[in-house]
């Protein structure tokens, strides 16, 4: 059994980028940006208006200032021409601003009558002029690797990028296995329960930006297990991962039956919990995580080890999952030799003025991250996990805590 740190570092190094694809911008959300993006103009490209008003020279506006209106400038249509002394041009929030004027006066700050405007009193002190590359300048880049979200892709197309690189998304194989287990939506014998653990690392999968394929539920028999391993190498996907089997058991067949047909542990059992069976190694070139087939178990350690490791296939940085710091929102009682994922709650504590309500055990609430622990953690209930958006990290011998003590946790 080694450490969890270990464990990461050895399963991280097992997983390498993909290849890259060019897909048009308008269908690359949520896809990771795999080359740089350089912007080859300013943005605005020109000096626009902030506000609907009037284009004007400085020097000419006082209080009661009667300014001739000699045009208009509107977006997509530029006023051609100067603007002398005495003389404006209408103008519309995010049209160039004519040569000649450098301040905008707003509409509610002038009165119009035919082709004049009156200056009125008060005027607001900012120009209300966006300098040409105000945004940002010719030269300016979107660097890869980056997760592409609506703002990336809209920074994107007003680069004018019409097509990007983004890293291939990787396909894992998702393979549980089990005699107790059947399908969703199939009738349960006596003996049997539903299979959950494989849908919902489909959707962890998914969710990290990876192609999910469900092979049919393997039984406990090595004849049928090595035809799903074989399965999955065949199909030319780019991970596997298989559920439950883990243990040492003698119905615990992934590892026997793996290193027979080609398996290459890297490591088997890891000072954690839940999860302590977790294994990784290399099936005849795939990288392979084989997970416990608890239910908690399944998820906790998909997003320990199989989300980095998603992202690192994808080019992002290869590292853990990060931890943030809390305040703790409950008492905690020692910690065994393993490391522990605690299935929690996140709240915020809040500031209140008579300095008695809103923060932890009757003290002040600063609007800081609270963490909370469940009071039940058994590896096979789904339903505080479901209910749970943190795991807190408890260290390997981590003496007792109070509330408000100062902890680590990681974001679900």
């Amino acid at each position: 059994m080694i450490s969890f740190e270990d464990a990461i570092e050895r399963t991280l190094e097992l997983f390498h980028p993909l290849a890259s694809e060019t897909l048009p911008l308008q269908d690359a959300c949520g896809r990771v940006l795999s080359k740089t993006v350089r912007a080859d103009r300013d943005q605005p490209p020109f000096r626009s208006s902030a506000m609907d008003g009037y284009a004007v020279r400085s020097e000419d506006i006082r209080d009661g200032a009667v300014l001739r209106v000699i045009g208009e400038s509107v977006a997509g249509h530029r006023f051609h021409g100067d603007i002398g002394r005495g003389e404006t041009v209408r103008i519309f929030t995010g049209s160039p601003i004519p040569d000649g004027a450098d301040r905008v006066v707003i509409q509610e700050d002038v009165v119009r009558e035919n082709a004049t405007v009156t200056i009125g009193r008060n005027l607001s002190p900012s120009a209300f002029v966006r300098p040409r590359g105000s945004d940002y300048a010719a030269g300016a880049e979107v660097q890869a690797p980056c997760r592409l979200g609506p703002a990336a892709i809209s920074l994107l197309a007003s680069m004018n990028a019409s097509h990007v690189r983004v890293t291939r998304r990787p396909t894992i194989a998702v393979m549980t296995s089990g005699d107790e287990l059947v399908a969703v939506g199939e009738t349960p014998g006596e003996d049997q329960i539903v299979s959950s653990n494989n849908i919902g690392v489909k959707a962890l999968v998914e969710s990290e930006g990876g192609i999910a394929w469900l092979l049919p539920i393997a039984r406990d028999s090595q004849d049928d297990i090595r035809f799903h391993f074989d399965l999955a190498r065949n199909a030319g996907v780019d991970a596997i991962v298989t559920l439950g089997g883990a243990s040492v058991g003698e119905h615990d067949l992934i590892a026997k039956v793996g290193e027979a047909a080609g398996l290459e542990l890297a490591f088997h059992g890891v000072a954690l919990r839940p999860g302590k069976p977790l294994m990784a190694g290399n099936f005849r070139g795939v990288p392979f995580i084989g997970i416990p087939g608890n239910p908690v178990s399944s998820i906790v350690c998909s997003h320990i080890f199989l989300r980095p490791a998603i992202r690192a296939m994808l080019g992002l940085e290869i590292s853990p999952l990060i931890q943030k710091t809390a305040t703790l929102g409950s008492d905690v009682g020692r910690n065994g030799p393993r490391r522990h994922f605690m299935c929690a709650r996140t709240s915020l504590t809040t500031a209140d003025k008579s300095g008695t309500n809103g923060g932890i055990n009757g003290t002040n609430g600063d609007g800081k991250t609270v963490v909370t622990p469940f009071p039940r953690q058994d590896s096979s209930l789904l339903s505080v996990l479901a209910r749970s958006d943190a795991l807190l990290v408890r260290p390997p011998g981590d003496e007792s805590r109070p509330a408000g003590a100062s902890v680590t946790y990681i974001p679900l």
